[in-house]
């Protein structure tokens, strides 16, 4: 991988969002249907905060996972909206910046999802996983 690649080259284009409205329920679906850990949460394509699945499970912490208490859990996404717990004062990259910017603020910041803005709109994201993807692209053809 090349570190001084810009971050368009690995970034993740094709983006789930919620909007600040919209339930913690609508959004664990949608982490779960497309097995993904970071949501952007956008108005008028402008992001406002990022939630994560992290997120998700620090609010309901502590709760068993009986029927009783899933119904209830339930009910709680059900009723709170993204807006409630997801992270505002994010960090962003934009698209020209290079890959090493980004690993430098994973590294300070413990991130694992950086929102990538161009003109105040997002336009992609990045995330551990998508280094890692590159990486492991790197090293299968090394071995070839």
């Amino acid at each position: 991988m090349d570190i001084l690649a810009p971050i368009s080259s690995i970034m993740t284009t094709i983006l789930i969002t919620v909007n600040p409205e919209d339930s913690l329920y609508q959004a664990k679906k949608l982490m779960d249907q497309y097995r993904i850990h970071h949501l952007p949460v956008v108005r008028y394509r402008r992001i406002v905060g990022l939630l994560s699945y992290s997120d998700l499970l620090y609010f309901l912490k502590g709760l068993r996972h009986d029927r009783t208490e899933d119904l209830m859990n339930e009910i709680r996404l059900k009723n709170y909206k993204a807006k409630s717990i997801m992270t505002t004062g994010l960090a962003k990259v934009e698209p020209t910046d290079r890959i090493n910017v980004a690993l430098e603020v994973f590294k300070t910041n413990r991130f694992h999802a950086l929102p990538v803005v161009a003109d105040g709109e997002l336009v992609g994201i990045l995330t551990t996983y998508d280094i890692i993807v590159e990486l492991a692209k790197t090293q299968n053809r090394l071995a070839v």
